[in-house]
């Protein structure tokens, strides 16, 4: 979640062009599975018909359509387009198998992930693995889905007040109303669940008896998922950056709001370190005064931020920028400048880390497709979303008592009270595969502690923790999280034990 928008955690594209000239590729090997699996035959024997994705890639980065259905229940129903691409292993001799990417979410496409810049997977990684991107279902060109939002309608970050709870409660009934009419049915069928089945579909189509995975934010759970349907069929799974699998998913919009306390102590007093250069405050105290006083003023007069009037509910909603303490810092200087000195604007918005996976192709699809496909796997995924709207009010009250920076957005209402219910209950994760989970310390969307859980989930995992790593993605640190990632995935040895390492120029790693 960025910027206000439901969207994927890390702003990707995908492929949208297919050429022509459609090279085969070997049949799939499922044919010789179980009986138990034939009345899947139809899909997992499907031939792939691989076609060079875009002019402009490169001719070894092929893309294909495959067929899944929309219910697993019913095989025979109405079927849905599922996008796939690989880029296949710089070595036969090398070769391991395949390695299927997910960016996130969810409503993260991840077509173009194998070719995506920022990734730059490691050459060892390249040569054992074709790597493997696609659009999860309903998202980008796998059967996207709409609910003909507006731009405000897409706006989910809305603080709880007594005057405007009535029309937070009509914004979540009209985005629920809308996506039921125009999506119908098939938005109880855009699961993680059913994203997992999809995944074992591909896995089956391109002849690999298992698959290995690197998942991120979102993509983490998705892996999770995967290894409790399927564990026999997963081989080396990295989760980047962990949600808690028990927290699915108003839990977790709460979870950043719990996370960020502990970072806004931490942005206080390294601020107030450094007085000199930000002019907060020399203690922690006096930042924070300096902070809410800002944000006080800025709800009886908006703060001009580079053009753009910031209301004081405006600055809490940019939580996620006290995970960066110096980039917070220099936002709030410049805040506070702007208040005294109307010439002086700064950034309406703090500087962030570089998304790790930036947009590299355009997409024809609905403009609000990551709304909408978000809020269906966020809303059908669990049964667990409180119905009565009262309730959402009342926790709101008590979270922005407790957690004041974000705690009314995260616990405020949302579409899923008003969502018709999901195909099927959540899954509990709760199993031995093994698995690497990678997390940074200050994470603002997947906090230190969801990762914490999703380690005690997954009781055959390995955790590696970036001491001192601020963001979120792990990926591309430099750190022994990378290391690690890469010895993993082309020798299969997990750390002995888990892993705690400070960021670049720290302290040495240790284990615990």
């Amino acid at each position: 979640m960025r910027n206000g928008r439901i969207a994927s955690l890390l702003a990707v594209g995908a492929v949208a062009t297919f050429a022509s000239a459609p090279v085969p590729s070997a049949a799939s090997a499922s044919s010789q599975s179980s009986a138990a699996e034939a009345p899947l035959l139809q899909y997992t024997q499907q031939k792939p018909q691989w076609q060079r994705c875009d002019a402009g890639s490169p001719a070894t980065y092929q893309c294909m359509t495959l067929k899944v259905p929309l219910d697993y229940s019913d095989l025979g129903g109405r079927k849905i387009d599922i996008a796939v691409s690989r880029l296949r292993a710089s070595s036969a001799k090398e070769r391991r198998g395949v390695l299927l990417l997910n960016p996130g979410g969810p409503g993260g496409p991840g077509l173009d992930l194998p070719v995506a810049p920022d990734l730059d997977f490691p050459e060892e990684v390249k040569s054992h693995y074709d790597l493997i991107g696609f659009d999860p279902r309903g998202v980008g060109q796998s059967s996207p889905v709409s609910c003909g939002l507006t731009d405000d309608e897409q706006n989910f970050e809305r603080p709880y007040r007594a005057g405007t709870f009535a029309k937070d409660v009509e914004w979540a009934r009209t985005v629920a109303d809308k996506c039921q009419a125009k999506g119908g049915d098939a938005l109880r069928h855009l699961t993680t669940r059913n994203t997992a089945r999809d995944m074992d579909v591909i896995r089956a189509v391109l002849g690999e008896k298992k698959i290995s995975y690197l998942g991120f934010s979102y993509g983490t759970y998705l892996g999770a998922v995967y290894t409790q349907m399927f564990p026999q069929r997963t081989d080396r799974f990295v989760l980047d950056s962990a949600t808690d699998p028990a927290r699915i998913w108003r839990g977790m919009f709460q979870g950043m709001a719990e996370g960020t306390e502990p970072a806004f102590t931490r942005w206080s007093d390294w601020t107030a370190r450094r007085h000199t250069t930000y002019e907060l405050g020399d203690t922690p105290a006096e930042v924070r005064k300096t902070f809410w006083d800002l944000v006080a003023q800025a709800d009886r007069e908006p703060i001009d931020a580079d053009g753009e009037p910031l209301t004081g509910d405006g600055i809490r909603a940019q939580h996620a920028a006290f995970f960066h303490v110096q980039d917070a810092a220099e936002w709030v200087a410049g805040l506070k400048k702007a208040a005294e000195d109307e010439k002086a604007a700064p950034s309406g918005t703090p500087e962030r880390a570089p998304s790790p996976v930036p947009s590299a192709f355009a997409r024809d699809v609905p403009s609000d497709n990551d709304a909408a496909s978000a809020w269906a796997v966020l809303c059908a995924d669990t049964r667990t979303w409180p119905r009565d709207p009262e309730q959402y009010r009342r926790d709101a009250i008590r979270d922005k008592a407790r957690y004041p920076l974000y705690g009314d957005f995260a616990a405020n209402i949302k579409p899923c009270a008003f969502w018709k219910q999901g195909s099927e209950p959540e899954t509990t994760v709760n199993n031995k595969v093994g698995a690497l989970i990678l997390q940074n310390e200050w994470d603002p969307a997947t906090p230190l502690a969801g990762g914490q859980a999703m380690h005690r989930a997954l009781r055959g995992s390995r955790m590696v923790t970036v001491a001192g790593g601020e963001g979120h993605i792990v990926y591309g640190s430099n750190s022994c999280a990378d290391k690690s990632r890469t010895v993993y995935l082309t020798t299969g040895r997990l750390p002995a034990k888990g892993l705690t390492c400070q960021t670049p120029g720290g302290q040495r790693e240790k284990s615990r």
